[in-house]
């Protein structure tokens, strides 16, 4: 068997132990956004590092734990907090939560960041509906032999942010009155900030937001056949674009700032994805 696989195999009945929980809905909570768990009507919670071989999360911000619950009558498991890169995980690991996941049962991927701005018409707090995504900066997460059981060989990435749940979550910020900017999301290693030569260089090929995360594991989530959609909370302009030195206090402050919007919309989406998957 695929070593990949075996791995997530005994993470998925390390977890099925412990928790007896479908859910349809995953939702993956980024630096600072991790309060939105409090808004679900939870059944059952397990850290990380209670699951034989799973990657542990070590970022401020970053929980590390799963809470399975309902949102209304939606069932979801949310991801609180997630692995990076930059931790020193090999990039199958970076991505085996989603593919867990998956596994679970979850149809639907909701993946959330902080990010900085490229696009200067870009503020600190904006809310940007994920339209397409740049990962070539990181490990492509299907590298290595194919895990057939979840997916093809060359996986098709025309259109890896579904066209329908955009429209859900637009449609949503427009009868919430929430401002939504769009774009695309570019992924870069980390951990370090961006130099702003080299957001310059993003600029011109075409990204609008820059993180540490969430690209891979939309790939690895779309060659499991998830439908998949994402929100980038952008916490600060890039360098080059901010007369101050970037930190991560100012990214889950200005991504704290922002929760509240960022809960009416998540929790007013998944309500409308559950038409999707029942």
């Amino acid at each position: 068997m695929n070593e990949v696989y075996e791995k997530l195999t005994r993470c998925y009945e390390s977890v099925k132990k412990k928790i007896d929980f479908q859910p349809k809905v995953a939702l993956v909570l980024g630096s600072g956004l991790g309060d939105y768990a409090e808004t679900i009507r939870v059944e059952a919670e397990l850290s990380y590092g209670e699951i034989a071989e799973f990657p542990v999360s070590t970022v401020p911000g970053h929980d590390g734990r799963f809470i399975f619950g309902y949102v209304d009558d939606v069932p979801v498991v949310c991801m609180k907090g997630r692995v990076h890169y930059y931790e020193g995980y090999p990039i199958s690991d970076v991505v085996l939560p989603v593919r867990l996941m998956r596994l679970m049962g979850a149809e639907i991927l909701f993946l959330t960041n902080a990010s900085g701005g490229v696009n200067p018409a870009f503020g600190a707090g904006d809310l940007m509906l994920i339209r397409d995504q740049i990962a070539c900066f990181v490990p492509n997460p299907l590298m290595g032999p194919n895990v057939d059981r979840l997916g093809v060989r060359f996986p098709d990435m025309s259109e890896i942010y579904d066209k329908g749940l955009q429209e859900i979550i637009r449609g949503c910020a427009k009868e919430a009155g929430i401002a939504l900017q769009e774009g695309v999301y570019l992924q870069l290693t980390g951990p370090a900030y961006e130099s702003p030569a080299e957001v310059r260089m993003l600029h011109l090929m075409g990204a609008d937001a820059v993180g540490m995360s969430t690209a891979v594991e939309a790939i690895a989530a779309n060659h499991a056949g998830m439908k998949i959609c994402g929100i980038s909370c952008v916490c600060n302009p890039a360098a080059g674009l901010s007369p101050v030195p970037l930190t991560h206090e100012e990214v889950q402050d200005a991504a704290n700032q922002a929760a509240p919007l960022f809960r009416r919309l998540v929790t007013a989406s998944i309500l409308k994805f559950g038409q999707e998957v029942k």
